[in-house]
């Protein structure tokens, strides 16, 4: 018998054994794979945060008021507004503790998909869930089983949640509930066949272990689900490259996406999701990034989804003097492609974008930017599935909730494994973000249980 149980060792999984084991109770983390970290540890390593002090070293300013509104709109409203409002209220105090957790932040503040203002804080998301692992640890109230899955949840008499069955059959009783934060299904093709078969020709990048383990668990006693007609992929993955897991946001510092017969189809600012729905639209399901040596000169290393120069040393980006020699070799018509990139700029000079509305570089930040300085650049782009962004319906206190609303008593999620609070797009940051956040809400809900 322990105090609580952790299904999953990723950065929610880990927030929430380090939560509850700084309350006071015991926890077992059990992780299915022989070493933790998940999809977490694979992510870009943005998370979404305002009001911070490395804001405030930048001029930056920006308040949860600002960060709630940004994310209703980014997801269109049917997100849930509680989840949203909790999460822009805990984020700040959440950042600090990861600090004291020993997390390493960037100086480094960009701005991304769905964001109005610079709050991208990065992270290398490995030693992130490695920092939080050894925080947990040091509390002395951590039973860390790698290589131990959970197949299935104990119910009292009840429907009291009290515990799980492993796969070995054995059974592990927790006297105050169980936290399922397992991340997402990714990698389980009959999930996906049924929630996004629109995605079946996208790249997948995620966790071995995002098989879905703990939503079908949860599902299995009663539970809701939300968001899953949202299932999207991020545009900007390579489609051949193999090395590099993580999309490239070029269009969020002034490029323009063109299809194979060079047209633009999108207003490049808005959410990089929906930009993924746009991409698999296209011919062969693929686009390039187009920009000048200006636009390219704006890269940051430091930052995942911004480093133009080491996509560049490694031969995935086509160059040309001029765009007919870039055009030249993506194949595209020359003449088609330098009209697009024209009529571009004069709506850039005329501060109006009458074909797709683009108004910034992404969201309400930024102003647009021309593309005609050579050399001239092109990223080939397609959709990418790092996760699935939707799942067990959740309150503010992370229990999870039947169809009714009624709490599923001693039952709490986390992470990738919930939906609810992206809505119908996402905003760059907020997945890890919501992670971290809810994962320590999870493991402070459970000790006050």
């Amino acid at each position: 018998m322990t105090d609580v149980i952790v299904i999953g060792g990723g950065a929610a999984g880990w927030a929430a054994a380090l939560s509850a084991a700084q309350h006071g109770l015991e926890v077992v983390l059990l992780e299915k794979l022989a070493e933790s970290g998940g999809s977490s540890a694979m992510s870009g390593g943005c998370l979404a945060f305002a009001g911070t002090d490395l804001q405030a070293a930048q001029g930056v300013a920006d308040s949860p008021d600002l960060l709630f509104t940004d994310l209703r709109e980014v997801g269109q409203e049917v997100n849930d507004a509680d989840l949203v409002r909790t999460y822009c209220d805990a984020q700040l105090a959440t950042y600090e503790w990861l600090k004291a957790a020993g997390v390493a932040f960037s100086p480094v503040i960009e701005t991304a998909a769905g964001q109005s203002v610079p709050r991208v804080h990065s992270v290398d998301p490995a030693d992130m869930v490695r920092a939080l692992h050894a925080a947990a640890e040091e509390t002395g109230h951590i039973d860390y089983r790698p290589g131990m899955a959970a197949r299935s949840l104990l119910q009292n008499p009840d429907g009291r949640v009290t515990g799980v069955v492993l796969e070995n059959g054995e059974t592990l009783e927790a006297a105050r509930g169980v936290i399922i934060a397992s991340g997402g299904f990714a990698k389980n093709s009959l999930l996906l066949d049924r929630y996004a078969p629109q995605y079946a020709p996208a790249v997948f990048v995620a966790g071995a272990g995002s098989q879905g383990d703990g939503l079908q668990m949860a599902r299995a006693l009663g539970a809701d689900l939300r968001d899953m007609d949202y299932v999207k992929g991020t545009f900007g993955k390579h489609p051949t490259d193999e090395s590099n897991d993580h999309s490239l946001q070029a269009v969020y510092k002034g490029a323009i996406a063109v299809n194979q017969d060079g047209q633009r189809f999108v207003d490049e600012s808005i959410s990089y999701k929906l930009l993924g729905d746009a991409v698999m639209a296209q011919p062969w399901h693929c686009a390039y990034q187009i920009m000048d040596q200006a636009i390219f000169d704006t890269g940051d290393d430091r930052v995942r989804i911004l480093d133009f120069g080491r996509r560049l040393e490694e031969g995935l980006f086509y160059t040309g003097d001029t765009l007919a020699d870039l055009a030249a070799q993506i194949e595209i018509d020359p003449d088609v492609l330098s009209a697009t990139v024209d009529r571009y700029n004069a709506h850039v000079d005329a501060g109006h974008d009458p074909d797709f509305g683009r108004s910034h570089l992404v969201h309400h930040h930024g102003a647009l930017r021309r593309i005609d300085q050579g050399p001239f650049y092109a990223y080939p782009s397609t959709a990418v599935v790092f996760g699935t962004y939707c799942g067990l319906r959740i309150d503010s206190q992370a229990r999870v909730l039947r169809a009714d609303g009624g709490w599923i008593g001693g039952l709490y999620a986390a992470g990738e494994v919930t939906g609810g609070f992206h809505g119908a797009a996402y905003m760059t940051g907020s997945a890890l973000g919501k992670a971290v956040v809810f994962g320590r809400i999870a493991g402070e809900a459970v000790a006050v249980s």
